[in-house]
């Protein structure tokens, strides 16, 4: 398990944008559980929608890029500083996350090579899947 501040020790984002709260559970270089505590007064649901709050698809997306983030740093000393999305496929949105949601995102190490790194994500709801989608993400020295 890891508190939001080991989070900050191996991921780059900060507030606003640092998306997952705690880590759950992890095993080094292949999985990933963590917990985004779905708050109303997170300034995007001013906007998204401000009479039917939902989280945007693409910040849940958001989220499983950072749970992979979190495998993908679990076995190096030093956190890698540069980790860019490089595509998704198959994602499939079946409910929408709204405030006072409790979203867990697992995470799972699918392939490597080389700088590339694919995943497999699924996010739940109250133990209901709410989003999944292959993510892939690429380091590259800047």
């Amino acid at each position: 398990m890891m508190n939001l501040e080991g989070i900050k020790n191996i991921l780059p984002q900060r507030y606003p944008f640092l998306m997952i709260d705690r880590v759950l559970e992890i095993r080094a270089g292949e999985y990933c559980k963590a917990l985004k505590n779905v708050s109303g007064n997170e300034e995007i649901f001013s906007g998204h929608f401000p009479h039917h709050a939902m989280m945007p698809a693409v910040m849940i997306i958001e989220c499983f890029a950072q749970t992979a983030g979190c495998v993908m740093n679990s076995r190096i000393e030093e956190p890698l500083e540069f980790v860019f999305f490089a595509g998704i496929n198959n994602a499939k949105f079946r409910k929408p996350v709204i405030p006072g949601d409790q979203l867990i995102l697992e995470i799972t190490l699918k392939n490597q090579r080389r700088n590339f790194w694919t995943f497999d994500g699924i996010a739940s709801v109250e133990d209901k899947v709410v989003t999944q989608a292959e993510i892939k993400l690429m380091t590259q020295e800047i």
